[in-house]
C-alpha cells in the first residue's frame, strides 16, 4: 500500500535531525534502497521499525502516521 504522507512526514524528520537517508538506514539495520522505499511511499514501516525509526528521528508514531501534527 502506498503512503505517501508518511513517507514525507519521514523525509521532513530526517533532514530536521540532519541525518542522511544512509545514516538511518545503517541504524535501523537495512539497506539504504529499502529505507529508500519508506521515504518515498511505496512500501510500509512494518511494526518494529516504526518504532526504531520513531527513536532515532525522535517524533511520535502519531505524527509519523498522520495522527498528529507533533
Amino acid at each position: 500500500m502506498i503512503n505517501v504522507e508518511v513517507g514525507k512526514r519521514l523525509k521532513e524528520s530526517r533532514k530536521a535531525n540532519k541525518l542522511t537517508q544512509r545514516q538511518v538506514s545503517e541504524m535501523l539495520g537495512i539497506v539504504l534502497q529499502q529505507y529508500q522505499t519508506y521515504e518515498s511511499g511505496r512500501y510500509q514501516l512494518d511494526y518494529d521499525k516504526l518504532i526504531k525509526v520513531c527513536k532515532i528521528l525522535n517524533v511520535s508514531a502519531d505524527y509519523l502516521l498522520g495522527l498528529s501534527e507533533i
